[in-house]
């Protein structure tokens, strides 16, 4: 035996640990919210949102683990996006996690609207960059915005995979019975008329965990998922595929929201301007920013909704009536549609924090198999929670949604395919 070792060959050196981190980014008009993950456990290892960009008094809050510090914000001028990630990479920079890390994988980049192109998450490109910028009139509110973070985020990180994840992907396994308006065929081909579908990635978790709640793997469970926020969509998912949802085109469609309409009648566009004599511009700001529950009793905070309706207060009750029964329809609807209900799960911030509301849109479809335990439904609970009765036929649940770590999971599968 030699007296001294053998020099180490490459082989016997210890490999790095591949990178295992995803940053995600939720760029808006005026904000950009962002959530670093470390995918090998789902930790949350730093989170923040950089609010009202372009004004004096731009907000940073930033939050990391618990074990790096306390929550801190800031105020002050963030002219623009680059200067909001930029604000971003210096939070992140102070915590260790310095966008420069090696155990950063990927940047996976909420954008809402990926036409019937974009089926799937997608490394982010010229071609694709391309696609959305065409896609900007169906989604002029958001597609620029998500353009731009990927754009700023690529100038800091231009070695680094950027990740598209679509709102509409989940989506796109509509059937075409579904998915196409009874308008003239060559029409709606020109200009791209059809239902897209929105919050695909809330719905794509949330039905998931659903499954996962109920011990059964997805493709075994049909689910109809209730996304209620200020923006507001239902579908129905049939063994982990969607098969129907409530948005359309644009975001407006389907059920009555904070301060959009939801279904309408299209005729009231054209009463609208031939005898009120308002103009497109008009009846699209009334239609998305002026109507809803904002448009019906002039709040859309469903808290203080319920307060109103709680204190006798009758706008605020028929408001509340109106909202209940488009949900209910869809419910019944979404019903017929899958043929058979495993579960139904409320999400977002009404679904999940209403007790009123869950307890309402399921009143009277006990035929159905659907009911609520009063004592479950109104008990506070943070995690996936089961809110019917024992031996319930149909599943009623409570399901966080978490759509950051959606777009962080779907992100990390497709940089780690290989080649």
């Amino acid at each position: 035996m030699s007296p001294h070792p053998s020099p180490a060959t490459p082989s016997d050196e210890p490999r790095p640990a591949p990178p295992s981190r995803v940053l995600v980014l939720n760029s808006g008009s005026s904000s950009v919210k962002y959530r670093l993950l470390e995918m090998s456990d789902g930790s949350r290892l730093a989170s923040g949102l950089v609010e009202r960009i372009g004004e004096r008094t731009s907000l940073v809050r930033h939050t990391p683990s618990a074990s790096r510090g306390e929550p801190r914000e800031r105020t002050g001028p963030v002219a623009d996006h680059e200067a909001a990630l930029k604000a971003m990479a210096e939070e992140l920079d102070a915590d260790g996690l310095g966008l420069d890390s090696p155990a950063l994988a990927a940047i996976g980049h909420r954008v809402v609207h990926g036409g019937m192109h974009f089926t799937e998450p997608t490394v982010v490109d010229e071609a694709v960059l391309a696609e959305i910028e065409r896609l900007i009139p169906v989604a002029p509110l958001h597609n620029p915005a998500n353009l731009t973070g990927i754009r700023t985020a690529t100038a800091l990180r231009p070695d680094l995979p950027q990740v598209a994840v679509f709102d509409t992907s989940f989506h796109t396994t509509m059937p075409e019975s579904a998915a196409r308006y009874a308008i003239d065929v060559r029409t709606a081909d020109e200009h791209r008329v059809r239902r897209y579908g929105f919050h695909g990635t809330s719905h794509a978790y949330v039905s998931r965990e659903t499954a996962r709640l109920l011990g059964k793997a997805p493709e075994d469970v049909n689910v109809i998922v209730l996304h209620l926020g200020n923006g507001a969509s239902a579908s129905a998912v049939r063994g982990g595929r969607c098969v129907d949802t409530s948005m359309g085109l644009t975001p407006l469609e389907g059920l009555v929201m904070g301060t959009r309409s939801g279904d309408v009648d299209p005729a009231v566009i054209f009463h609208l301007t031939r005898v009120g004599g308002m103009s497109v511009d008009e009846i699209d700001t009334l239609l998305n920013k002026k109507s809803g529950l904002v448009g019906l009793c002039g709040d859309n905070d469903m808290r203080e909704i319920r307060r109103r309706v709680d204190a006798g207060d009758e706008e605020a009750k028929l408001a509340f009536d109106i909202y209940i029964h488009r949900l209910k329809k869809y419910i019944g609807a979404y019903y017929a549609v899958l043929g058979r209900v495993d579960a139904v799960a409320f999400t977002a911030g009404v679904g999940e924090n209403a007790a009123p509301v869950r307890e309402a849109a399921v009143a009277g479809l006990a035929g159905l198999g659907l009911e609520v335990d009063a004592g479950r439904n109104g008990a506070r609970g943070t995690g996936p929670r089961l809110i019917s009765p024992d031996g319930a036929r149909v599943a009623v649940a409570v399901v966080p949604t978490d759509e950051e770590m959606e777009i962080a999971t779907q992100t990390y599968a497709l940089v780690r395919k290989p080649n």
